[in-house]
């Protein structure tokens, strides 16, 4: 806590210095839908797009003591993001995070669909926090802010699955 108190004079800064990357944005449409986001919309001009998608399958099977489909899955992910395609997701199963914290740890871009929308004094979690603020990472929602929101349907997983295959078909 009390380093995160201690972040927040550098946090204004950085905000105060890419005001346009900590707007949030309105009206961003995709594939026939429509979107609020935070961060580098020029992410949504990139050459090439790919879903991080773990299935359970995948899962189940790393369970049971197979977990190679799991493994070249996600150094696949990196790997494409290492030639410069950019991963779209939620970010939602551990398997899932864990792509993300390479992509963030190795300064890869990628889109983040959130399971809520942009309160008016939204700021991106520390790990996101840097990313966006180098223009890295672009973090959409198609929802309006709910602030009682604490917990998120196996509906809206699909669905948020769902909206970065779109993503992903619809821009390459």
């Amino acid at each position: 806590m009390i380093r995160y108190v201690q972040m927040n004079p550098q946090r204004l800064a950085t905000k105060r210095i890419y005001p346009e990357l900590f707007r949030v944005q309105e009206g961003i449409e995709i594939a026939g839908r429509t979107y609020s986001g935070v961060g580098n919309v020029a992410l949504l001009q990139a050459e090439r797009y790919a879903p991080v998608h773990v299935r359970r399958t995948m899962i189940d099977e790393a369970m049971h003591g197979d977990n190679t489909r799991l493994r070249n899955y996600r150094n696949s992910c990196v790997l494409a993001a290492r030639q410069g395609t950019v991963m779209v997701s939620p970010f939602i199963s551990d398997k899932e995070k864990e792509v993300m914290e390479v992509l963030l740890k190795e300064g890869h871009p990628f889109i983040y669909i959130a399971d809520n929308g942009f309160g008016d004094y939204y700021k991106p979690s520390d790990g996101l926090f840097d990313s966006v603020a180098s223009g890295r990472v672009l973090i959409l929602s198609p929802w309006e802010y709910d602030p009682s929101k604490r917990h998120v349907s196996r509906a809206e997983c699909v669905a948020m699955n769902q909206m970065a295959e779109e993503i992903c078909t619809c821009n390459n």
